[in-house]
């Protein structure tokens, strides 16, 4: 599709009518009508409630709502989706998570007809509560914890869990599964990934995998899916950690086999208060330009580009102000490399007050590579409000910490920035190498080399190595010049 054809579709027919539903911790937006969107809103905060009992410690209340939106077919699903899943053999799509770098969607239609018509809300929620860990979480093992609590049935007292779907059971024993090396090895430009009928073993075969350890681990007292995800966090391949933790391949593939021709029919219950009060919930009609807004931020997530683009202009033609299009922008501008350009589009984000800690961010750096002094005051200030907007976010931390160093002003608080950046994201070897700048900013030096020491094991590269090595002895160096100028000046030193 041309960027013209997007431009044309979106200006040439009636608009469409859509409404936003907010909930405590989501945005629905859908083309379906005020119901449809309510009654999307009520399932996640059902689903919200269950995760946060199931994983109390994957859940944080002060994440930003996540954008929602509903569509009502697939061909408005088509528009927005990834470009692999489109064309011959392509995975029909009931709802798809997507991740920005500063927000969250989950990209839904509603006219999927299934035994669980909510699983597809289910499936897209536990992708979110395990986005922390997809950095070394395998597709199989992300895709199979979906599909098992997709087939949840969420009731007003209580929950059940971990039921069999017939229909995937029916499809595994009628086809031949994948050698589990094999299933351990997909990943996102895998066939097995994006191709309708071998997409289809891939999801089956991950769910029933998921499914079997966790029913034969609760009944037998064992943790192996929780053992395979220590060794996968401390760096093993997906293949090698799942022999370490599930022993012989060829015995559990066996074992899979077997379960699937005489299925377990064991599943969980929990009872739970899960029922949100509707009047917690409120609803308004939504202006296009808004929504083209949100529609371009999922594609550019999706990598369609161009396509954003179109939509982008387009929201801008209509609203001036969009600050979520002024955002989007930038951010497309970041990703084509036109610093001058996000800079700009950033800018002008952030003059629209946005609330965006992304926007503030981007800004911010951009700003200060360009390297005029005369913007350290709105350089100061968006990675303060950044840091406001998402204290979570370590970046902001980072920066804010090293323009203080760079400026050789606020040491004390650019040292506590590192440290919180270092808290956050304590695997990250440049904060560390910041920190220890930061120290040595301020003649700490011994503090310094410690520091780096204990950040030497987290260098993955020769040059990663030398960096390090390269100031642990450079701020040996500077030790010593200090602690010889301290003898010299001493009134008990060696010269006396």
């Amino acid at each position: 599709m041309t960027v013209c054809a997007v431009a044309h579709a979106s200006a040439g027919v009636a608009p469409q009518r859509w409404v936003e539903v907010r909930s405590t911790h989501f945005i629905v937006l859908t083309n379906s009508g005020e119901r449809s969107g309510r009654r999307v809103a009520d399932q996640f905060e059902r689903v919200h409630s269950v995760f946060h009992l199931l994983f109390p410690s994957a859940g944080d209340d002060s994440d930003p709502p996540i954008t929602v939106l509903a569509v009502k077919d697939r061909d408005a699903m088509h528009a927005l989706e990834p470009q692999q899943y489109l064309g011959k053999g392509g995975a029909d799509l009931g709802g798809l998570f997507l991740h920005a770098p500063d927000t969250s969607y989950i990209l839904m239609r509603l006219d999927t007809d299934d035994d669980h018509p909510y699983a597809t809300i289910y499936h897209e929620y536990t992708h979110y509560t395990l986005r922390k860990a997809d950095a070394w979480l395998p597709l199989w093992l992300n895709e199979g914890l979906a599909q098992f609590y997709e087939n949840t049935d969420i009731h007003e007292k209580d929950v059940a869990l971990g039921q069999p779907d017939p229909a995937a059971l029916h499809f595994l024993a009628s086809n031949p599964m994948l050698p589990l090396d094999g299933l351990f090895a997909v990943d996102a430009r895998s066939p097995y990934y994006h191709e309708e009928q071998k997409a289809s073993i891939f999801y089956a075969e991950s769910w029933a995998l998921v499914r079997y350890l966790i029913v034969s681990d609760r009944s037998h007292g064992g943790h192996r899916i929780r053992d395979y995800a220590q060794r996968l966090a401390e760096g093993q391949d997906p293949v090698t950690a799942a022999r370490n933790a599930f022993g012989d391949l060829s015995s559990l593939q066996n074992e899979l086999a077997a379960t699937i021709r005489n299925p377990d029919p064991t599943y969980f219950s929990m009872t739970a208060a899960l029922s949100p009060k509707d009047s917690a919930f409120t609803a308004h009609p939504i202006a296009q330009p808004e929504v083209d807004a949100v529609r371009a931020s999922i594609l550019i997530c999706a990598g369609r580009t161009q396509e954003a683009q179109a939509l982008l202009d387009l929201a801008l033609r209509g609203e001036p102000g969009n600050e979520l299009a002024h955002e989007a922008m930038g951010y497309l501008s970041f990703k084509r490399g036109d610093y001058d350009a996000a800079k700009r589009w950033y800018g002008q984000a952030v003059a629209l007050d946005s609330h965006s800690f992304l926007a503030h961010y981007f800004y911010a750096v951009i700003t200060l590579h360009g390297g005029d002094a005369a913007y350290d005051g709105a350089v100061e200030s968006s990675l303060q409000t950044s840091i406001k907007l998402n204290p979570q976010f370590a970046p902001a931390c980072d920066a804010l910490a090293m323009f203080y160093a760079s400026r050789r002003r606020s040491l004390d608080q650019a040292h506590m920035l590192t440290q919180r950046a270092v808290e956050l994201e304590p695997a990250t070897l440049t904060y560390r190498i910041d920190s220890a700048e930061v120290l040595a900013e301020q003649r700490q030096f011994a503090n310094a080399v410690s520091i780096l020491k204990e950040a030497q094991r987290l260098a993955t590269t020769p040059g990663q190595l030398d960096a390090v090595q390269g100031r642990i002895r450079r701020f040996e160096s500077q030790q010593a010049m200090l602690d010889r100028s301290s003898g010299i000046q001493s009134p008990g030193g060696a010269g006396n």
